[in-house]
Formats: structure tokens, sequence, C-alpha cells
């Protein structure tokens, strides 16, 4: 059991997201409409 504890972490490289996926990030909130009527949330994507 001390033997998993005291080995290095495998993730610890710096992960990057491409290009691709921030832009589709920022498309996508940029579409994205929230409407708050009353008591409830309504989320619309325009397209």
């Amino acid at each position: 059991m001390a033997k998993l504890y005291s080995k290095k972490a495998l993730a610890n490289s710096k992960m990057l997201p491409k290009k691709e996926t921030i832009s589709f990030i920022l498309n996508y909130s940029k579409a994205l409409n929230i409407l708050k009527i009353g008591k409830q949330n309504f989320e619309i994507i325009a397209n």
C-alpha cells in the first residue's frame, strides 16, 4: 500500500488544448443564450 502513494504522478506534464478545442468552446459560449423566466432558466443555442 505504501508503494502506491510513493509513486510519482504520471500526469505531471502540461496538457495544452488544441486551437480547435478552444475555438469550439468560444463559439459555443457565444451561441449560448440563457433566459430567466420566473424561477426557471432556459438555455437556447442559436446556430
